[in-house]
């Protein structure tokens, strides 16, 4: 005699549906938490190394501000075709706080880089004079390239131009804030965001602080900040 076959009953195959589309759900929930988090973090770290890569930029450049070689100028005497000391030079470091700019005058090692704005030639013994861009330093010379660069918020993007005439190139994009404060010289040091070409010389530190945004919403504005204390000045 021959036993009856069985399958799964209608009840049973729709239990384990809802079973296995229960567990879907919850994969599905959990890749999509995960790649959430992913994005999240992705996003963050993208917004802080982008503020970490400028901000590094205009530490080393404030730290170089008002470094005119090895002598001083204060006698100096144009032999042509040398210029005359330009007012530029007189303050390295101005800040526009309605404008949202900040000028600097800053030097750098080396006569590989960008085209300068000046070059200081000296023999570092007893002659210094001053060139209008690039110049080759003579024998038992040296030269000391220096620039002014204009750092601007314009709308969302940091902008940078060489020289008060120069074309703004982008340098920083989904920027929401940009702030400069400057530590005066005093007892004790304080901070002010409001600085003139007659107070220029009392600097002592500029704080830098930039605010960023992510274009895609998934985090919340991050505020960076940095501290630079300016050389010769304490």
């Amino acid at each position: 005699m021959k036993k009856s076959s069985r399958g799964f009953g209608l009840i049973e195959i729709m239990v384990a549906l809802v079973l296995g589309l229960v567990v879907s759900m919850g994969i599905i929930q959990i890749f999509t938490a995960s790649r959430g988090t992913f994005l999240n973090q992705n996003a963050s770290a993208r917004m802080q190394e982008d503020a970490r890569f400028v901000l590094s930029k205009l530490v080393q450049e404030l730290r170089m501000t008002g470094m005119y070689g090895c002598l001083g100028f204060s006698s100096y005497v144009p032999i042509s075709p040398a210029i005359a000391w330009p007012a530029a030079l007189d303050n390295p470091i101005l800040w526009d706080n309605t404008n949202k700019t900040l000028t600097l005058v800053t030097s750098d090692v080396g006569t590989t880089g960008t085209s300068p704005t000046w070059t200081i030639v000296s023999d570092c013994q007893t002659s210094s004079q001053l060139y209008s861009g690039a110049k080759t330093p003579g024998t038992g010379q040296t030269a000391f390239p220096m620039r002014q660069l204009v750092y601007t918020l314009t709308g969302t993007n940091l902008t940078v131009k060489f020289g008060t005439t120069g074309t703004a190139q982008p340098l920083l994009q989904n920027v929401s804030a940009f702030a400069v404060s400057f530590g005066m010289a005093g007892s004790p040091l304080s901070y002010t965001s409001t600085i003139t070409a007659a107070s220029a010389a009392d600097i002592r530190s500029v704080r830098i602080s930039l605010t960023l945004q992510d274009p895609d919403g998934r985090v919340k504005n991050q505020q960076y900040n940095v501290v630079a204390y300016l050389r010769n000045r304490f």
